[in-house]
């Protein structure tokens, strides 16, 4: 079977003086039925190429089912009278959300994955999952008082949501349904009032309404709306369920406001009205806020104010840069503030009547976080760990415990079929980029795995956004370490591993530097012995699809192949495209190609998309959702279609989910199938199978 062959049509680009043809455009009409067949066609030759890797896939799907708990129970987390939690049954694609009465005794109850005793189920993913090929959840917000549970869903992944308010007592849907909604809704104290988002056409998030139960939706009040497009809105109750706070943010600025959850038709007042460039967010706690700030604090510094005069700042945690403070969490007896410092993730702890202290961990790489913690009166942090070695792990901080029995595990998730984290090593390395920058690597292989260049590699990366991709622990991937794969993560710039500097330096006008990174830590792994570059794999997802991409026009020569999972490939045609989803907002990350030539000229340099030429390339996947509202099938589409044409010796494969959205399939086992195609073309390609 030979590949598709898409259509060629002069669609002329002209931009600053610069006219270009772009002869796949067309590919942007969902509604062509050439389109459709196109992506249809591409489908068909992938099912047909990957036909002899079915059985490895099947076995791999196996591994993955084989060495998973699949009736299992989340560590129930406590909130007013009840303990809620989330299962899942064997069989099922989605999760089972439950609660049981909470009785004296602090300590959370526990199962061996079944239901607990007195278990009310609030909402049944599998249920309201019947007849649909997709499904999630935009919202699930238990109200005050905990009768009533705001919840919305989607059913085709374009992330249009429907909002619905149940009554548990009654196991009943309200009347009240409101259509095309955002992710997120807020409660008022007395549980009478929900807020809510809307999208405008370029699919951000700009109005906050006010709903009261039991009224018309065009009854509904519009509490703010937010004109300037580069900024999105979001709104939710506070812990101390004292205020509703609604939060605009753009890449590099943000504003916000409060209003008394007992008062919910007052106006927004401002905390502190929004300055170019100053971003900060805010955490009510008693008489005063909590307001996390980068202020003249390139990594960020905790000030209070007091409620009265929320503009007014003091500092609390002064910065300290190579700190970077990345949340605070606020509760009746102490302050978390989250944070990451030399490439690590950390908690911090203020009492409010002792001294401040970290909370420590044993091994060299890890990544911990806040956990769900909804009670403001709790005297136990709930926070989960994990490293590339340490499967999910839930603990409790304990305050009010002995000194040596404070950290209590709670639960690490079971990994069956004989899993031994004695059989792995993970690594920490350091590639040198082309201007003198350290990069760190985090790496897992097996014990003993030779440092001769012999073993296959993926290497994984994002870099964008100040996103973090910090060690973490998956199932899947053992099905490639098993077989021998070191499996490594470029802590590349662009991303915050190393505080905000780091991401700076991987944004607008110095971009590059997130691809040459990730050039440097292939090349380090290969002149270390790690692999080489016939049995490396580069791997990445969204705007980690347009840095694999761009590596893959830049340096061919370091890569076997290429993952790109629904890759933000034609990054310069949609950032000249204000009407396409998020355009607008990513500017400050970016820049403006549309006013500044020269951003357009950076840009135009190594958007991938734009740089397809006539050269070797390593054999590339690529993967795309019809339904996709983030980054547009279109863009891995007219990707391979331009390299078929421009490198045709090539190696090239294209899969889209006509069902589903950026994140892919969305039920569990269907996720675990996609993973396997992945892991089943990765080994065959580098001959591990």
């Amino acid at each position: 079977m030979k590949p598709p062959v898409a259509k060629r049509a002069a669609h002329i680009r002209r931009h600053h003086d610069d006219e270009v043809i772009d002869e796949y455009a067309w590919l942007l009409d969902k509604e062509d039925p050439d389109t459709v067949a196109y992506l249809e066609a591409e489908n068909a030759y992938t099912e047909q190429r990957t036909a002899a890797q079915k059985a490895l896939q099947e076995t791999v799907f196996a591994e993955i089912k084989r060495r998973t708990q699949e009736t299992d129970l989340s560590v129930p987390v406590r909130k007013g009278g009840y303990w809620y939690y989330t299962r899942q049954e064997e069989g099922k694609q989605y999760g089972i959300q439950c609660r049981v009465p909470a009785a004296d005794d602090p300590t959370p109850p526990q199962s061996d994955g079944g239901p607990l005793p007195g278990e009310e189920i609030l909402l049944d993913g599998n249920q309201l999952a019947e007849g649909h090929e997709f499904f999630q959840l935009g919202a699930f917000d238990v109200a005050p008082g905990g009768r009533l549970l705001a919840y919305s869903t989607d059913f085709t992944g374009d992330e249009r949501f429907t909002l619905r308010v149940k009554d548990l007592a009654t196991g009943a849907d309200l009347p009240d349904v409101i259509d095309d909604v955002f992710y997120g809704a807020a409660w008022s104290a007395d549980a009478g009032t929900l807020l809510y988002l809307t999208v405008d056409e370029a699919w951000r998030p700009n109005r906050v309404w006010r709903h009261r139960l039991g009224t018309d939706r065009a009854d509904d009040a519009l509490v703010l709306e937010e004109a300037d497009e580069r900024f999105w809105l979001g709104a939710e109750l506070s812990r101390s369920e004292e205020y509703l706070v609604i939060e605009a943010h753009s890449k590099v600025t943000s504003e916000a406001w409060l209003i008394p959850a007992t008062d919910p038709a007052a106006a927004p007042r401002t905390v502190r009205a929004r300055r170019q460039g100053v971003e900060y967010t805010v955490e009510p706690d008693g008489d005063r806020l909590l307001v996390l700030h980068n202020d003249g604090a390139e990594d960020f510094e905790l000030a209070t104010a007091p409620v009265g005069a929320p503009a007014e700042w003091t500092p609390l945690i002064a910065h300290h840069r190579g700190v970077r403070l990345e949340a605070v969490d606020a509760f009746a007896t102490h302050v978390v503030v989250s944070l990451r410092r030399n490439g690590l993730t950390g908690l911090r702890v203020l009492p409010k009547d002792g001294e401040p202290f970290d909370i420590a961990f044993p091994e060299p790489i890890y990544t911990v976080g806040l956990g769900d913690n909804p009670d403001y009166l709790t005297r136990a942090i709930r926070l989960g760990y994990a490293s590339l070695v340490t499967p999910d792990s839930v603990f409790d901080y304990l305050l009010d415990a002995p000194a040596d029995e404070h950290l209590v595990l709670r639960k690490r998730k079971p990994v069956l079929d004989g899993f031994d984290p004695e059989r792995y090593e993970q690594h920490r390395e350091w590639a040198v980029a082309d201007d003198g920058t350290r990069v760190p690597i985090s790496l897992i292989c097996l014990a003993g795995t030779p440092r001769d260049g012999s073993a296959p590699c993926v290497l994984y990366g994002y870099g964008s956004y100040e996103t973090s991709m910090d060690p973490w622990f998956s199932i899947p991937r053992l099905s490639l370490v098993d077989r021998g794969v070191v499996f490594a993560v470029a802590h590349i710039r662009g991303g915050g591993e190393l505080g905000r500097r780091w991401y700076e330096e991987g944004k607008l006008t110095a971009k590059k530097n997130t691809f040459t990174d990730f050039a440097a830590a292939a090349r380090h792994l290969q002149k270390s012995g790690w692999t080489s570059p016939d049995r490396t794999v580069a791997r990445g997802g969204s705007a980690g699809g347009l840095l694999v991409g761009a590596v893959a026009n830049l340096a061919p020569e370091l890569f076997a192949g290429i993952v790109a999972q629904v890759p933000f490939v034609d990054a310069l045609n949609t950032i000249l495209r204000p009407d396409l989803p998020l355009t607008v907002t990513e500017w400050e990350e970016w820049g403006n190609p549309l006013e500044s030539p020269e951003v357009y000229a950076y840009m135009k340099s190594y958007s991938p998309y734009e740089n397809v030429r006539a050269q070797r390339y390593p054999a590339i996947l690529a993967m795309g959702g019809l339904n996709d509202t983030r980054v547009l099938y279109h863009e891995p589409a007219k990707w391979i279609a331009r390299l078929r044409a421009t490198a045709p010796d090539g190696d090239y494969l294209l899969k889209t989910e006509m069902g589903a959205g950026h994140g892919g399939p969305s039920g569990r086992y269907d996720a675990w199938k996609e993973e396997a195609f992945v892991v089943a073309w990765i080994l065959t390609l580098v001959g591990s199978r």
